[in-house]
């Protein structure tokens, strides 16, 4: 009996103990939520640009037009040409709308091109010439836009198309008589074109920020128109430089000022957890059985009364007398 209840107080006393160190044990905290990780997301970035170019301009044609005076009548013909190159100097602004599509507007210099041709006529019976000899200066302002399509180990090709007008200047023209003692000199006019242009190139990024390229483009600024004036007195002719195209090779830079949108962040959210669509319980289709027939019921069965039972009375025997 003794051995029963030290195990009962035994027992109860290390139930109380586990109970209080349980009680003194730490909670574990409840569980964290989940946090999605915040990703940077780069955006393609705006960016102002400075550019300067040099260039060569080599004229594809040269096409001179005798403009004679009404006043005058002569059988004059131009029967030779040529128009020098150009060197070109070039500047502008432009903007980066993302990382294919950019704008800029360029002004540039064209320095003296060398213009000679040579006419003749006839008079008297005799065939005279004339020598011509100028300079074509103009001044093209044009807004380009650009497509680049894709760098590859900072290679860039691009291609763009420019709208704009030129001035050009027929300049120091001189009219020199080959078998007479006549000369001429221009009036140096100055003329406004509608111009365009279509661009060809590849760039390579130096830095981030700065930009080499080199280009080819194609230029058509209009026509030029001046009048000579004779040193003795005449009515003066005029002669036009028409359908002025160039091809030019030019080596540019680019300086890239960055426009600073800040860094955007994109909450990442966790993967689409694929979830078995949840079945869809169709009962069977209804089988239809014929309504029944009622029958009438049958008649109840007959209920069975026995008759009482007749107790007939029992025999009397007499008392014995023995004993």
């Amino acid at each position: 009996m003794v051995s029963v209840k030290f195990l009962i107080s035994t027992t109860a006393a290390v139930m109380v103990s586990t109970a209080a160190f349980a009680a003194d044990m730490p909670q574990p905290l409840p569980p964290q939520p989940y946090q999605p990780q915040m990703m940077v997301v780069e955006q393609p970035q705006s960016a102002w640009y400075l550019r300067g170019d040099i260039g060569v301009g080599m004229e594809t044609e040269t096409n001179v037009e005798f403009l004679q005076n009404p006043l005058n009548s002569s059988n004059f013909s131009i029967s030779h040409t040529s128009i020098g190159d150009t060197t070109f100097f070039m500047g502008g602004i432009g903007y980066e709308w993302n990382n294919w599509l950019r704008f800029d507007v360029t002004g540039e210099y064209r320095s003296k091109a060398p213009v000679n041709f040579f006419g003749t006529y006839t008079l008297g019976g005799g065939t005279f010439g004339d020598q011509y000899q100028g300079f074509l200066q103009s001044v093209v302002v044009l807004a380009n836009a650009y497509i680049d399509l894709g760098t590859w180990d900072c290679l860039t090709p691009f291609v763009g198309f420019g709208v704009g007008g030129a001035w050009n200047k027929f300049a120091d023209l001189t009219d020199i008589g080959i078998f007479t003692s006549g000369t001429g000199i221009g009036r140096n006019s100055t003329d406004l074109n509608f111009a365009w242009a279509l661009h060809a190139g590849i760039s390579y990024d130096v830095t981030k920020n700065f930009t080499v390229e080199l280009a080819y483009r194609y230029l058509n600024y209009g026509s030029v128109t001046d009048t000579i004036d004779c040193a003795g007195g005449c009515n003066p002719d005029s002669y036009k430089l028409q359908n002025l195209t160039s091809n030019d090779f030019m080596l540019g830079m680019r300086w890239r000022f960055p426009i600073d949108t800040g860094t955007t962040f994109v909450q990442a959210q966790p993967a689409a957890v694929m979830v078995q669509p949840a079945p869809v319980y169709t009962q069977p289709a209804p089988v239809y059985q014929p309504a029944p027939v009622y029958q009438p019921a049958p008649p109840p069965p007959p209920v069975y009364n026995p008759p009482p039972p007749v107790y007939a009375p029992q025999p009397q025997y007499p008392l014995s007398t023995r004993g």
